[in-house]
């Protein structure tokens, strides 16, 4: 057994040979064989083992024998030490034999000491700690990941999430929502209130702070899977209705060619149906018909010939508005008088006039858009253009068919779409298809296949009194993270300044 000092040496001649590291397959043997030591030299060989083990492949297995001995040694300290380094062997082949490591260390109960060293070690084995968990623990049986485990994973990742940037947040997300044990309504609602608390929803929104806007945007897609009709939106469609819709105009983003704007919208959208009961629904409901006010514009001012005064026509911003007048659609079922009692008759005759006007052009797009695809199947709807016509179509009659809602006495909250950017919903036999279009003399027409989720395209409309400036039709997929940003950490969540993903 070698002593302390000869493993010193051995460290040596192998941190000296540089390149030449593999030639010393004796040293790192003498290292080895430190696991037969007492306490200092395991100590010590639990530390070097893993520095060298790259460089001497055909000792591999001897290595990580020598590690998990380690793991499980008496001695709590060299255990600890152990577990800090074995994500430094989870790489290449050598990934399955390290998972067997880990469901023997969750069999033994040493889970905790893998997360402590997530919480105390050096960036680098918290990195691999963590990544190491995010992708093996969901292989594991069930006769190793046991309620009692389960649990020991939530409370230690809660104290985790107390500091981490972008990417640990969404890593550790997918590890506890993938537990079994979270999968009932009251676990997706524990992981609802983590997602929350991370996002700081008791904060002020600082819209010109970037770090601010990405949190809030990241947590949000987070949370969005999670919400259905037992665990409510409310918290967050409160404080997007109060805090980020008056700030949308003012809202900063790093990510170059990322319609932030549309990027709020669309997660408001698909969180407003899941709302539940909503303390000042009025004042929300209020803010949300003002911000959709301001995408519905008034009929340009016509001269005395008949033609317009200005010279352009608005600019109709389909992508927005569906958005908005979904979620207005959706809250709107909570207060459905609002819009005949909480609104003045003046404020309401003007609502009606947008309305009529939006639907005008509207009407017009849609049978453009029906004409440029009629005919067409297969590959031919497969090309880009053809793709961003499809998805044109589906916001369209979105929009058409909550404009009808509205304009009916009093205004109607009954019908159902499906958000242009979500997978269409199958529809049992005999079940009205309140998503299609009817509009005057044309029977309801099956829209073509969608595009592929990461489909992001300009379309120009086609020209005509009411599309021709309606200027590009800019359509974004809602996606997860966008590059690395390095430098800071989340929001000065805590001590550590690590960098965070967009």
């Amino acid at each position: 057994m070698p002593t302390v000092e000869e493993l010193y040496r051995n460290y040596g001649i192998l941190a000296d040979a540089t390149e030449q590291v593999g030639q010393h397959k004796d040293a790192y043997q003498v290292i080895l064989d430190g696991v037969k030591g007492g306490t200092k030299e395991k100590r010590l060989a639990a530390q070097f083992i893993p520095k060298f083990f790259k460089h001497f492949p055909e000792l591999a297995d001897s290595a990580i024998n020598a590690q998990l001995d380690l793991c499980e040694d008496e001695d709590v300290s060299i255990r600890r030490q152990a577990i800090k380094e074995l994500p430094q062997f989870a790489t290449g082949e050598n990934l399955p034999r390290v998972a067997d490591i880990l469901t023997q260390l969750l069999q033994t109960g040493t889970l905790g000491g893998l997360f402590s060293q997530i919480l105390q070690g050096e960036d680098i084995v918290r990195e691999r700690a963590i990544k190491f968990l995010s992708t093996k623990l969901k292989t594991l049986p069930d006769e190793v990941l046991t309620k009692e485990v389960e649990e020991l994973i939530l409370t230690e990742s809660k104290k985790v999430l107390e500091d981490v940037t972008g990417e640990e947040f969404v890593l550790f997300m997918k590890i506890l929502s993938g537990l079994k044990s979270l999968q009932t309504v009251s676990g997706r609602q524990q992981l609802v209130e983590l997602v929350a608390e991370q996002a700081d929803l008791e904060q002020t929104f600082n819209p010109s702070d970037p770090d601010c806007v990405d949190r809030l945007l990241q947590c949000t897609r987070q949370a969005v899977p999670l919400f259905s009709k037992n665990v409510h939106s409310t918290r967050f469609v409160t404080y997007f209705c109060e805090q980020v819709l008056p700030n949308l105009s003012s809202l900063t983003t790093p990510v170059e060619g990322l319609d932030i704007q549309l990027e709020v919208l669309k997660l408001l959208a698909e969180m407003s149906s899941f709302c539940g009961d909503m303390e000042k629904l009025e004042t929300n409901l209020r803010k949300l018909f003002d911000k959709l006010l301001e995408y519905m514009p008034l009929p340009p001012e016509e001269a005395e010939n008949g033609e317009n005064a200005g010279n352009e026509e608005p600019k109709l911003q389909f992508s927005y508005v569906e958005c908005l007048l979904y979620s207005f659609h959706q809250l709107g079922r909570k207060l459905p008088d609002f819009l005949t009692a909480k609104l003045n008759a003046e404020k309401l005759k003007d609502f009606k006039i947008r309305l009529q006007y939006f639907a005008r052009g509207l009407q017009v797009y849609i049978r453009q858009l029906r004409l440029a695809l009629q005919g067409k199947t297969g590959e031919a709807l497969k090309t880009d253009e053809n793709k961003i016509k499809v998805v044109a179509l589906k916001i369209t009659n979105n929009i058409n068919v909550l404009i009808k809602d509205l304009f009916h006495i009093p205004p109607s909250y009954k019908s159902t779409v499906t958000l242009s950017w979500k997978p269409v919903q199958k529809v049992e036999i005999g079940q009205k298809r309140a998503t299609e279009d009817t509009t005057s003399g044309s029977p309801p027409k099956k829209s073509p296949a969608g595009p592929k989720r990461d489909a992001r395209q300009i379309y120009n409309p086609p020209s005509g009194k009411y599309s021709g400036n309606l200027g590009n039709f800019n359509y974004e997929q809602r996606g997860a993270f966008r590059g690395s940003r390095g430098g800071r950490g989340w929001g000065a969540r805590g001590n550590r300044s690590r960098g965070r993903l967009y």
